[in-house]
């Protein structure tokens, strides 16, 4: 019966073939840290706005459509920069693709009602079922 195993002397000392998964494990640690880095990176993106104060507050759905507006006048849907005369066109788009068909208003306590009243009329008009306020919690 012949050995498989080589013995000392042999001249077949055959190649040892492993997978090395060393270098891989290191990719792979090095892509998650990445991901992490980017990940919060790119939840931070939205604007800084100064939200206005009040004491009753309750927590509203994540898929509702998000609507920014800045102190200057700047609004965002859902993150994205749009141009205020196309927000209707920009408010449809995000509408028809959320599960809730619910809008958050978040603008700067220093916004014009004005403008506060035109996206909450451009959401109405363009499918919204529901409207929410966002705010921070009152300090007292």
């Amino acid at each position: 019966m012949a050995s498989s195993v080589p013995h000392e002397g042999d001249d077949a000392g055959g190649i040892v073939a492993e997978i090395n998964i060393t270098p891989l494990t290191d990719v792979f640690l090095v892509l998650l840290i990445i991901f992490m880095v980017t990940s919060s990176v790119i939840a931070n993106t939205g604007k800084q706005v100064n939200l206005p104060e009040a004491a009753a507050s309750t927590a509203t759905d994540k898929q509702a459509v998000n609507v920014t507006i800045t102190e200057s006048g700047e609004v965002q849907v859902n993150g994205r920069n749009v141009p205020y005369e196309q927000l209707g066109a920009h408010l449809k788009v995000a509408l028809d693709a959320a599960e809730q068909k619910t809008v958050i208003l978040r603008g700067d306590r220093l916004v014009i009602l004005e403008k506060a009243v035109y996206v909450l009329d451009q959401a109405q008009l363009n499918g919204a079922k529901g409207f929410a306020i966002a705010t921070k919690k009152s300090r007292n």
